[in-house]
């Protein structure tokens, strides 16, 4: 089994940004069922307009992380919600954690936490990088308006954390 890597994360969150997922939208039948399925006690209604989390979470078990969908650090929900992974994050001490957007360097593969993007609260959206640029970032995103894509956006205050899996990552609880 090959090894789950952030570089092969970058490549499957690419790829699957581009399916492109999507929640109910203009009389289309949603298409999140695999990505809804992760998280058993949750539905396909319940997850439409929700789900950028939860896109991430698919994404990184598609790329092999072993990562359950509600790890013992979250505390205040599972995987689905942008704040169970910076609580996920913090609370393993072998996942890296950078807070705000400067002096961290984030790279293909890093998962991005955002803060006021779509309304004014803090662990509104959620990405993986699929490359920095200069005063950008390029990242795979679910539920960009129901749908998911590639979003060019600023390194600004918006960035809330980045938080690095390292490499062949498998959790353990404990």
């Amino acid at each position: 089994m090959e090894k789950p890597t952030k570089e092969k994360l970058a490549r499957i969150a690419k790829d699957m940004a581009q399916v492109p997922f999507h929640g109910d939208i203009d009389g289309t039948a949603s298409n999140l069922a695999p990505i809804v399925r992760l998280f058993p006690t949750w539905d396909l209604k319940e997850a439409d307009g929700l789900w950028c989390a939860a896109f991430v979470y698919y994404c990184c078990t598609a790329a092999g992380f072993g990562i359950p969908y509600r790890p013992a650090e979250c505390k205040t929900c599972h995987l689905a919600g942008c704040l169970g992974w910076e609580e996920y994050a913090i609370g393993d001490q072998r996942i890296e954690y950078h807070k705000g957007a400067e002096g961290y360097a984030p790279e293909a593969g890093d998962i991005v936490l955002y803060d006021r993007v779509f309304e004014n609260k803090e662990h509104d959206h959620i990405g993986i990088i699929l490359e920095k640029r200069r005063r950008t970032i390029l990242a795979a995103e679910g539920n960009v308006n129901n749908i998911s894509g590639i979003i060019e956006r600023l390194i600004d205050d918006h960035i809330r954390a980045y938080i690095r899996i390292p490499d062949g990552y498998r959790y353990r609880d404990g």
